[in-house]
């Protein structure tokens, strides 16, 4: 029995509650550690402060995990090196932040250059520690949902029946959108699923949706596309650029590290 489908928008409000929980956590810790040379200030000094700058630094190091997707999706650059530049480039505004605040009502100065650097450097080694944190996170998450599930198996069976193809990807879709699975697409941390009757976002990483296609027959073409083979009504091609034509007329890039693997398997 598949399980009944939650909405893209319900699976992103859970995140970000479950996020906020744990950024609320990582502030009342700092609040009592006092990192810094904070601890000298009173503590409900401290926990506002602390907490307050939990949630700001989670509104702008967060964004960061769709850029850091989208970047990795079409230019094919490594994840570790962009999120390296991805914090170093966030922890910029949040130092303003944090610099500004701890001057208000007053008026704000301009730091001096060791100023600014000091600063910029004790931001760095806690948003870079939290967002460390975040991707171990979900590094474990992912981890656990492709852990195949360990279920007791009937002794015998007199008539074996069929594998499911792909029935358990396919039950996250509204039954509306039918089964003929012609692609899927990644958008930030949500799939596109491309059907003969539509399309529909799911919250899932696209790693994750095609390791849950089973038997059917396809090819992950790019790092933001996978296809069903059946559904390659043409193919383009300008210089080395390389685009499959599906049916109803969307188009998905072929990287070119896959271009040769997909002309050994016939595809063009």
């Amino acid at each position: 029995m598949s399980k009944p489908r939650i909405p893209a928008e319900k699976h992103l409000a859970r995140k970000i509650l479950i996020d906020l929980s744990i950024m609320t956590v990582i502030g009342v810790i700092l609040a009592l550690i006092g990192p810094f040379g904070s601890f000298e200030e009173p503590l409900p000094y401290r926990l506002v402060n602390w907490m307050g700058f939990a949630y700001i630094g989670y509104a702008i190091y967060s964004p960061m995990g769709a850029i850091v997707d989208r970047i990795h999706a079409a230019l094919e650059l490594p994840n570790s090196g962009l999120w390296i530049a991805a914090v170093l480039a966030a922890t910029v505004p949040m130092t303003i932040v944090v610099w500004s605040i701890g001057f208000l009502p007053k008026p704000v100065p301009l730091p001096s250059l060791e100023q600014a650097l000091t600063s910029y450097f004790y931001v760095l080694v806690i948003g870079g520690g939290v967002t460390a944190l975040f991707n171990a996170l979900e590094a474990q998450k992912t981890r656990v949902a492709q852990a195949p599930s360990k279920q007791i198996q009937p002794a015998a069976t007199l008539v074996s029946e069929p594998e499911e193809t792909v029935a358990k990807f396919i039950d996250r879709l509204p039954p509306a959108l039918g089964s003929d699975l012609i692609a899927l697409e990644m958008e930030d941390h949500y799939v596109r699923a491309h059907t003969a009757l539509g399309s529909e976002l799911v919250l899932l990483r696209l790693r994750d949706a095609v390791a849950e296609l089973g038997g059917l027959d396809g090819q992950q073409v790019h790092r933001s596309w996978w296809v069903a083979r059946g559904a390659v009504a043409d193919v383009k091609r300008e210089r080395r650029n390389v685009r499959l034509v599906l049916d109803g007329g969307l188009e998905a890039p072929v990287s070119r590290a896959n271009v040769a693997q997909l002309k050994e398997l016939g595809w063009f």
